[in-house]
């Protein structure tokens, strides 16, 4: 269920971006991700800091989008947001007591699975180098494509990027505890 409903922005952008246009789009984007503030604050009394950080980008590059009739602002918003990623996984790994990956990844791991501080900041890497190149390609995108490619490109290309990117992590690091451990995956 929470799963779902973290992608119930993304939903109601591409819908209302099919039935009324960037503009309606974007008002349905900050609405959405309001209420799923709102809801994630009432079931935990807390939201996470990744959705409020979204959640104030997308009110105010949406807000600038609607104020000045330019949906550049709303454009901009993917990169500025997965170049912010890419410093905090950058600078969890002298702040903090592991790297951002660790704390997102380990919880997942089988029972007894642990790895290296080192394979840890080399996975940390990979995600900060993933963050800024699809900063990169975002930028691109947005200013090289038509809106529509680039409203699909945020929606679905953007998303699956970063879900094969979890997968491939999640592959990559159970070979290399099977490899460590001298078993087969």
């Amino acid at each position: 269920m929470h799963a779902l409903l973290n992608f119930l922005p993304l939903a109601a952008f591409v819908v209302c971006y099919r039935l009324g246009g960037i503009y309606a789009a974007t008002v349905a984007l900050m609405v959405s991700m309001v209420l799923v503030a709102l809801v994630d604050y009432v079931r935990s009394r807390r939201v996470s800091g990744l959705h409020a950080l979204s959640t104030v980008l997308v009110l105010v590059f949406g807000g600038a989008t609607l104020a000045f009739h330019d949906p550049r602002f709303l454009k901009v918003k993917p990169t500025l947001l997965l170049w912010l990623l890419a410093l905090a996984f950058l600078a969890s790994q002298w702040i903090g007591r592991a790297p951002l990956v660790q704390r997102m990844l380990e919880p997942a791991l089988p029972p007894g699975m642990s790895l290296s501080r080192a394979r840890w900041v080399r996975v940390n890497l990979v995600w900060v180098c993933a963050y800024v190149l699809l900063g990169l390609l975002n930028l691109y995108v947005a200013r090289a494509a038509s809106e529509q490619a680039w409203v699909y490109f945020k929606v679905f290309g953007l998303t699956i990027a970063l879900a094969l990117l979890a997968m491939g992590q999640a592959l990559w690091l159970h070979r290399a505890h099977a490899a460590a451990v001298g078993t087969r995956p």
